[in-house]
């Protein structure tokens, strides 16, 4: 079975990018963004179908914004990301014998989270 999930129309075989859902008690559908996962009651649609779609008379079609454009770090990803790289390699004062005080790698100077500042072989 392919991982992609697929259009639920008949006969449509595009991958799924959008997810409706009926309110029969409020007369709606609601089309949002792809469902975590498939849910009975609920279907999944392409792009040229969820953009055509249509409710039945009387009916509101609610659309919840969907992000179709690939995902991109923003700006304050890439800042703490920076952040955490700067911290890394802030010399940190080392105790007694050549070591990072921790009994740990005698190449290493510095620790945070999982990244690790080296020392230099040639030194």
């Amino acid at each position: 079975m392919s991982p992609v999930r697929r259009c639920s129309r008949t006969a449509c075989g595009r991958p799924a990018v959008a997810t409706l859902t009926y309110v029969y008690a409020d007369s709606t559908a609601v089309l949002g963004p792809l469902a975590t996962y498939a849910e009975p009651h609920c279907y999944d649609l392409c792009s040229e179908h969820s953009e055509r779609l249509t409710a039945p008379r009387g009916w509101e079609v609610v659309r919840l914004a969907t992000d179709t454009g690939p995902t991109r770090p923003s700006g304050d990803d890439l800042e703490a990301l920076a952040n955490a790289v700067r911290e890394a390699a802030r010399p940190q004062e080392r105790e007694g014998n050549g070591t990072n005080g921790r009994g740990g790698d005698p190449m290493e100077i510095a620790r945070r989270g999982h990244l690790r500042v080296l020392r230099s072989p040639d030194s």
